[in-house]
């Protein structure tokens, strides 16, 4: 399956938007989702954890593999491969469920911005196969969620 970026294929109504200022140099904030062993500290929204099942060094055609454990007890499968890494500046990857052509596959793209004033802005963007994808995955919760996923790397950052 083909993932176009939004801007290319003209279908804005596939994408979901989050941004958010955190208070580190956007050498740490993008150290901190790049680096698996710092990564997996921190991702997820509010109260859930994460099991690694594959990971390693982030690099073009890397994949990572882990699990996503719900509060409850519920398990969420995961995986990213990874298709463009500009250091410090643009991450790109695939994310799906652990699963081989995941037809829910969605593409990432996350830039860091540095502001004067030493802090990140940090922009991820979600590109949906479809329309219909995209509204299921906002039905779901998404965005609320996502930017729990930022609340939890802000204060990971914040603790040193």
């Amino acid at each position: 399956m083909s993932i176009e970026h939004p801007y290319a294929s003209g279908e804005l109504d596939h994408e979901i938007v989050l941004s958010r200022v955190i208070n580190a140099p956007k050498d740490l904030v993008y150290r901190a989702w790049i680096e698996p062993e710092r990564m997996f500290d921190w991702f997820g929204p509010t109260g859930f954890r994460c099991d690694v099942l594959e990971q390693g060094a982030a690099s073009v055609g890397a994949t990572w593999r882990f699990h996503m454990i719900a509060p409850g007890g519920q398990i969420f499968s995961n995986r990213i491969r990874f298709l463009e890494i500009i250091p410090g500046e643009r991450l790109v990857y695939d994310h799906s469920s652990d699963l081989n052509d995941d037809p829910k596959r969605f593409r990432v793209t996350i830039t860091f911005d540095e502001q004067g004033d030493g802090k990140t802005v940090l922009t991820l963007r979600q590109f949906h196969p479809s329309k219909n994808q995209r509204e299921a995955t906002i039905g779901f919760g998404a965005v609320e969620l996502g930017y729990q996923t930022l609340g939890k790397l802000a204060e990971y950052l914040a603790r040193g």
